[in-house]
């Protein structure tokens, strides 16, 4: 078959200049209505809810990728409630932080602001987990993405098969002849942003344990089955659902199919690829899979891949 070929897609990322614009918008409103000589107040943070009544599901109106959205309810964080006075402190620090990392021009993944956090306000930050679910007030707060905050994503991923990868002024990466741990995925999105991809393959495999992924590539599915096989090594982080998204974006016409576990795990898995979470409901669409009658995500259980090889018998 030919070989298909696209050119990179541009960065959908807000600009750091802009990000930064919204935080000192952010500043200069608090200390607005904190000086009011009116009526002085310590204002409220209004966050859109993430809560699943605030949730939906859209489909594009000039795409068919079909993502979780979340409307305009909203939340409070607001230094006055006993149960809410350390989030909305921590609201600040972070984007107190991502301030200057931006300004920096660097990138750090949520691990590497967990320890910043933890070094400059240990009294707020004592564990990763209140980083994470400051970083999406953050987002809900500024209606930006991660990746436009400076945080980098923590990937895990790998791929492997009829695919190659060519990044402007590198070298390119033939993902057919690699050993079996497949090529690593980058978490930087702008960096995926820019990649250029060619396949001849068929079927892109979604795997979800690495163990299999790594039996199929040692025995190179690839070679007998023309696919591209792509894992998270678990559950799907961003920049694994951010590569895939390109994929399908790319090779439309490809089929696409999730070697999952036949359990809710499994389930939630395959339906975070295809739809996003409502966590990062404001960011979904970025990440999300088109589901038309050519292009669709087929989950398989219990056969696996003689499922995927009658499927392709009978094409």
């Amino acid at each position: 078959s030919s070989v298909r070929t696209a050119a990179s897609a541009q960065p959908t990322c807000s600009r750091p200049s802009r990000v930064r614009a919204r935080i000192e918008v952010a500043v200069l409103n608090f200390l607005a209505t904190l000086s009011s000589p009116s009526s002085p107040a310590i204002p409220v943070l209004p966050l859109i809810s993430r809560k699943s009544t605030n949730c939906s599901l859209r489909s594009g109106l000039l795409s068919d990728v079909s993502s979780v959205y979340l409307s305009y309810a909203f939340c409070k964080r607001s230094l006055m409630r006993e149960n809410d006075a350390k989030a909305f402190v921590r609201v600040w620090k972070v984007m107190e932080m991502c301030y200057k990392i931006l300004g920096e021009g660097k990138l750090v993944t949520q691990r590497e602001l967990f320890y910043k956090l933890l070094s400059d306000s240990p009294k707020y930050f004592s564990c990763q987990r209140h980083v994470n679910q400051t970083i999406q007030d953050v987002v809900s707060l500024l209606r930006c993405t991660r990746q436009s905050l400076g945080i980098m994503a923590s990937s895990r991923g790998a791929l492997i098969g009829r695919l190659v990868l060519h990044e402007p002024e590198e070298e390119h990466i033939d993902c057919s002849i690699l050993g079996p741990s497949g090529h690593a995925i980058t978490g930087d999105l702008n960096q995926l942003s820019r990649l250029n991809l060619s396949s001849d393959a068929r079927y892109l495999i979604l795997v979800e344990k690495d163990a299999i992924f790594q039996r199929l590539a040692e025995d190179r599915l690839y070679n007998q089955l023309p696919c591209i096989l792509i894992t998270a090594k678990g559950y799907p982080d961003i920049a694994t659902r951010f590569i895939l998204h390109r994929l399908s974006q790319t090779f439309p016409n490809m089929p696409i199919f999730a070697l999952v576990d036949w359990n809710p795990a499994g389930l939630s898995i395959l339906c975070t690829y295809k739809y996003g979470s409502i966590s990062m409901g404001l960011e979904s669409y970025r990440y999300g899979i088109p589901l038309d009658d050519q292009s669709m995500i087929k989950p398989i259980f219990q056969n696996g891949i003689n499922e995927i090889l009658q499927f392709q018998l009978a094409m």
